[in-house]
């Protein structure tokens, strides 16, 4: 399995210098390469930087002077500031985490009895226009580097451990703003920091990659990484998702299912996450519960039902809470593991669809965030 999905080294549109926040191994390796270091100077930059979170060159005592001097002049590392931040009344804490380009993501952490997950961010913004999620309808502005998307993990430690409550970060999910396989190279790389054992040394059943289905991406990523795989679903046929899920239109079922299947075939997971939004009349009648167990059979799956966060503008509403459970209980009924999510953090709109963030120079989001999925 290749550990990187693109050569070039990431380069800040601002400073003109290398992100080193955003390297990963394979990163690094042809970094250093290029200015006559040694690869293993590579762990030892992760270890400083996410291991150890020291972002001081000169601090990286067990690196030799002239290396430093070098790393001065061509690097910078910076880790974003949070232009507000908001608890819950449930512990749910979201920061909008302000970026240098002026725009700003949301980033959210969820606290449970057994784990703590940050929920993070891959675009400002979304281009696939889902009609059950907020974000989509605040438009694209760009894709965020491989530095800023991990730049929110370092953030988030940071902010917990100031609080002093003994909270940490034990999961991650790519749930927040944007389509990560819009954005496979940069998306790839944090990730793969995320599982690093030299870097943050998370398991790779607790980093969660969520998409809706960018299908030549995910054959992609099969080959580039191993993390874990929540596919956004919402519909069990064609013409429900279509109108849910608009770029099912270019990707039907038909040519997703099989791709998730490449997926579980060339990792080493044992199950896909199907997410499910359950929309009042819309698709949570038995009908639709029978009819996604069919599309399903045969394919090891946990199926996560959500229960539909408003936000104003919305022409849909949440199901019942009884509708809920009887669609939950046909499908256990027949075999798979289904859960209904806890909501969480909704009197701060942190909720799962509700994230909105901070989009300057709304650009065209029809096209420009798939293209850049081939990219």
């Amino acid at each position: 399995m290749s550990s990187t999905a693109g050569a070039e080294t990431p380069v800040s549109a601002t400073s003109g210098r290398v992100e080193l926040l955003g390297l990963d191994e394979a990163g690094l390796k042809a970094f250093l390469a290029e200015i006559g270091e040694k690869p293993f100077r590579g762990r030892q930059l992760r270890q400083w930087l996410h291991q150890r979170q020291v972002f001081d060159l000169d601090a990286m005592t067990d690196l030799a002077k002239s290396l430093r001097a070098g790393l001065a002049d061509r690097v910078e590392i910076h880790v974003p500031s949070a232009v507000f931040d908001r608890e819950s009344s449930d512990g749910t804490r979201k920061w909008l985490v302000g970026l240098e380009s002026g725009n700003a993501v949301e980033t959210v952490y969820i606290p449970e009895r057994d784990r703590g997950t940050l929920c993070v961010s891959s675009q400002v913004g979304c281009a696939l226009d889902c009609g059950f999620c907020s974000t989509g309808k605040q438009g694209f502005n760009r894709n965020l580097s491989a530095a800023e998307i991990i730049g929110q993990l370092h953030f988030a430690t940071r902010a917990l451990e100031q609080e002093g409550r003994g909270r940490r970060i034990t999961n991650v999910v790519m749930m927040g703003m944007g389509e990560p396989l819009a954005n496979f190279k940069n998306v790839v790389a944090a990730t793969n920091l995320m599982v690093d054992p030299y870097a943050w040394g998370l398991s790779r059943r607790r980093v969660t990659l969520s998409t809706v289905g960018v299908v030549p991406a995910l054959y992609r990523l099969a080959d580039h990484s191993n993390i874990s795989l929540a596919v956004s679903l919402h519909a069990p046929n064609d013409a429900l998702r279509d109108e849910i899920v608009p770029i099912n239109r270019k990707y039907p079922l038909r040519e997703l299912m099989p791709a998730c299947e490449h997926y579980l075939d060339q990792t080493p997971h044992h199950c896909i996450y199907w997410e499910y939004v359950m929309l009042d009349g819309v698709n949570d009648s038995l009908a639709n519960a029978q009819e996604l167990a069919h599309l399903l059979r045969g394919i090891p799956s946990k199926i996560n039902l959500i229960p539909f966060n408003p936000f104003p503008g919305t022409r849909y509403s949440a199901s019942p809470r009884d509708r809920i459970m009887r669609f939950a209980d046909h499908l256990q009924k027949a075999g798979f593991i289904t859960t209904i999510r806890r909501t969480r953090g909704q009197d701060i709109d942190g909720a799962c669809g509700q994230l909105v963030g901070q989009v300057i120079n709304r650009r065209n989001r029809g096209k420009r965030s798939e293209a850049q999925a081939s990219s």
